[in-house]
């Protein structure tokens, strides 16, 4: 499934949800980890055409970005933000209060995407499956309601998402993984296709560590182009909606400047053969 191109504002592709809904492909991620810069995301959103914010809860910086998004002088309805709740927030009506905690903080009325963070939920004398399906339920509810226009999920495996599908009603509309040369879930991709769920993944540059390599730096010579631009569009032409994150405005730059090329097959084969399983983030592997 690949993007498609043109179709989003300032020329960003954009991928369909299964509720007609449609997401840009590239996006700026934020974090915690190595600061938060105002700058970069003012720079990202006037002078990069970014128009797809990633944050969470547990990063910190919601009220922050609100700032930033007010300076950028953007409209809201040009923007594409995605949030995600925190597992001390996880049960029913927990749930719904932080998410209007978080859209206070974001100062938006709604949020585009919604996401359930993390697998594992950490409320004694519940299991998980029973605390992830009960916060599911009010998810559903916020989505039916409008406050989140799609909602998802992240760091999930099949067996996770099988659990929910038996649990609850509405199919999540996306799901946010690590995904990076090597770190390719393929099996996980591919499941997610067949339930209409879209996956989007984060860390594509694992953290760095793929723009030292050996075959990416030789295809960035050949290419013309720097590692991290060969990651971001692999990335992308492989269907995967891409949130890389900066705090430097020349590197976000950099990091949008991937739509005015192509990797041919053969390559993208040279780059998908890369994965070896590690991870640069959490692994939900042991979560039941």
């Amino acid at each position: 499934m690949a993007a498609a191109e043109g179709g989003g504002v300032h020329g960003c592709p954009v991928l369909p949800l299964a509720n007609g809904r449609s997401i840009p492909v590239l996006g700026l991620g934020t974090s915690h980890q190595g600061g938060y810069s105002h700058d970069a995301v003012v720079h990202a959103l006037q002078k990069c055409g970014i128009r797809h914010i990633d944050t969470a809860k547990r990063y910190g910086c919601e009220s922050l970005l609100q700032k930033a998004i007010k300076e950028s002088g953007v409209k809201r309805e040009d923007l594409w933000i995605t949030t995600k709740l925190w597992h001390s927030d996880y049960g029913y009506e927990n749930t719904k209060k932080a998410c209007l905690e978080s859209c206070e903080r974001l100062g938006v009325e709604y949020l585009d995407l919604y996401l359930i963070h993390w697998p594992d939920a950490h409320v004694p004398g519940k299991s998980n499956r029973e605390v992830r399906a009960e916060t599911w339920r009010a998810m559903e509810e916020l989505y039916e309601k409008g406050l989140c226009r799609s909602i998802g999920v992240s760091n999930f495996l099949i067996s996770h998402l099988e659990q929910l599908k038996e649990d609850c009603v509405i199919t999540p509309h996306v799901n946010q993984v690590e995904y990076h040369p090597f770190q390719r879930p393929q099996e996980l991709v591919d499941y997610c296709r067949s339930r209409d769920i879209v996956f989007e993944g984060y860390c594509p540059l694992a953290k760095g560590e793929a723009l030292t390599h050996p075959s990416i730096i030789q295809l960035a010579k050949k290419y013309g182009r720097t590692p991290a631009q060969i990651c971001i569009r692999w990335s992308i032409q492989n269907g995967i909606v891409t949130i890389p994150k900066s705090t430097k405005a020349e590197r976000i730059q950099e990091n949008c400047k991937v739509f005015d090329f192509t990797i041919a097959e053969d390559d993208v084969e040279i780059l998908n053969g890369m994965h070896d399983g590690r991870h640069v983030s959490w692994d939900p592997s042991l979560i039941v």
